[in-house]
């Protein structure tokens, strides 16, 4: 697949870069090659191979999934402009 330098001006826009105008035929030769590289990778047969998280195999850590206030209120309330009764005071909304 070839990208033109319309595409390749497009992309730069959404990927909000600056690209000049003289490098945009750079740019779409770049992102020719990428392209061109992933599809030599779409011919590479990889059925039965799991997918792997990491090179070495190893499980994630776990741990059980518990809601806790953190332990440290005070700490937390510190850095708060106003703070009542152990919580964050904010000014009414509505009246």
């Amino acid at each position: 697949m070839s990208i033109d330098i319309d595409t390749a001006r497009r992309v730069a826009h959404l990927a909000r870069i600056a690209v000049k105008e003289q490098d945009l035929p750079a740019l779409a030769g770049e992102l020719s090659g990428i392209l061109s590289f992933m599809e030599q990778l779409n011919e590479v047969d990889v059925t039965g191979i799991e997918p792997m998280t990491s090179v070495t195999p190893m499980r994630l850590k776990r741990r059980e999934d518990v809601v806790t206030d953190g332990g440290m209120p005070e700490k937390v309330l510190s850095n708060a402009p106003d703070a009542r009764e152990g919580f964050f005071a904010v000014p009414k909304v509505m009246e």
